[in-house]
């Protein structure tokens, strides 16, 4: 008796794997598309049906989009955006995080109900006031602006403060006995046991910020402040488009992102997990 529900468990686990695996097929389709259309002539990217292996190999595109566009600047855009915005978030975001966690102060919570609120507030609602405010400073077409906008970022300060309530008070109450200020505490306490949290806050806003294209959209018009998602645009004509191009553009665009992925995966899958968790 004691096999057949051994079988069971072996067979719902099998079936399991099986609808995990179709579910990272059908996630990783789109991506494999773009990689082999990258390695095709223009002509046959939207064939039908899909050439799924490309005849001939096209491996000149990854030379070509080097020649045809300023790729160079614009990768430096994207990533002097992305790591500004990203330090910057970090930065607040823990140290807000800290303030609502672990102090104590009249209107604590009903203050962070209210910044947790613009969460649900969609930016095309005060898109429009946001960029005559932009205006007036004389920053439109910059790239400061858009670091303006995204320094902060509610989410960042609730992920951390979840986070942060993970930690025993304890801590923070042995650490003032001791004479440390509230900076010194959460610079040399709450920084270094917040790794994981730290990490899916910087993954995160990293990847938000480089796919970002409305926002550069707007406030960004000449050609030298373009980022790489608003570099891919200038291959679509009036009357045609490169899409070989593009995806190989789109390949170049994502590879930072992927390696940065793998390389904190670890961090930023423990962090996720324990955000929810209260000590």
């Amino acid at each position: 008796m004691a096999a057949r529900p051994t079988a069971v468990r072996t067979a719902g686990r099998v079936l399991l794997y099986v609808v995990l695996l179709a579910a990272a097929a059908g996630i990783m389709l789109p991506f494999a598309w773009m990689i082999i259309s990258s390695l095709k002539m223009n002509n046959q990217v939207f064939t039908a049906p899909v050439q799924w292996v490309p005849d001939p190999f096209r491996w000149q595109n990854y030379a070509d989009i080097w020649l045809k566009a300023d790729m160079v600047t614009w990768l430096k855009n994207t990533t002097i955006l992305s790591v500004t915005v990203t330090l910057l978030q970090v930065l607040t975001g823990s140290f807000a995080a800290y303030g609502f966690a672990k102090m104590r102060f009249p209107g604590r919570d009903a203050l962070f109900l209210v910044y947790l609120g613009t969460i649900a507030v969609p930016w095309q609602s005060y898109m429009i006031p946001q960029f005559q405010m932009i205006s007036g400073w004389g920053l439109n077409n910059t790239l400061l602006s858009i670091v303006l906008l995204q320094a902060f970022g509610a989410f960042g300060v609730f992920l951390m403060k979840q986070y942060y309530e993970s930690i025993p008070d304890s801590l923070c109450e042995a650490a003032r006995i001791d004479g440390l200020s509230e900076y010194a505490i959460w610079w040399r306490i709450m920084v270094p046991l917040s790794v994981p949290a730290i990490a899916s806050l910087t993954l995160i806003t990293f990847v938000n910020t480089w796919n970002d294209y409305l926002g550069p959209l707007i406030y960004l018009r000449d050609r030298e402040l373009w980022t790489i998602q608003l570099g891919l645009k200038s291959f679509i004509g009036q009357y045609n488009a490169e899409h070989a191009l593009i995806m190989t553009g789109s390949v170049l665009s994502v590879l930072p992102i992927a390696l940065i992925f793998l390389a904190g995966q670890r961090y930023f899958v423990e962090g996720i997990a324990t955000t929810g968790v209260k000590g």
